[in-house]
């Protein structure tokens, strides 16, 4: 079993920046890393997700340029990085771990097994 926990949220203004930390304990994490999040009345989007054993990086097209995802494995823990925050990325933003290694990386919630509690990110206009 995983736990994963975030850390990092918070209230910025548009075009500020906020580092999200995800940190696993029970086991290390062994196959994709990812975040999502979810805005209120939405469905929960894929933002980006690592291949924890080579590093490789993985975004959503519409945020490629602004968040930047990536791995301490020494530490048990990815970040995400975003900046030039708007006011659309307000939403509660989830890590998840999959268990098990598979050739395409996983865009949707159930391609994950394992997911934290989320972490409020809430950008100001």
């Amino acid at each position: 079993q995983v736990q994963l926990v975030e850390s990092g949220g918070g209230l910025v203004q548009a075009g500020g920046s906020l580092r999200l930390s995800c940190t696993a304990s029970g086991r290390t994490f062994s196959s994709y890393v990812g975040w999502f999040r979810q805005a209120p009345g939405k469905e929960r989007e894929f933002v980006a997700a690592v291949t924890w054993n080579t590093g490789l990086t993985h975004y959503a097209n519409s945020l490629t340029g602004r968040f930047t995802i990536s791995r301490d494995n020494a530490k048990n823990t990815v970040h995400l990085q975003m900046n030039s925050l708007k006011p659309e990325d307000t939403a509660l933003y989830y890590c998840a771990a999959r268990r098990l290694h598979i050739m395409v990386v996983p865009t949707t919630p159930g391609g994950y097994d394992y997911w934290g509690q989320g972490t409020q990110v809430t950008v100001s206009s």
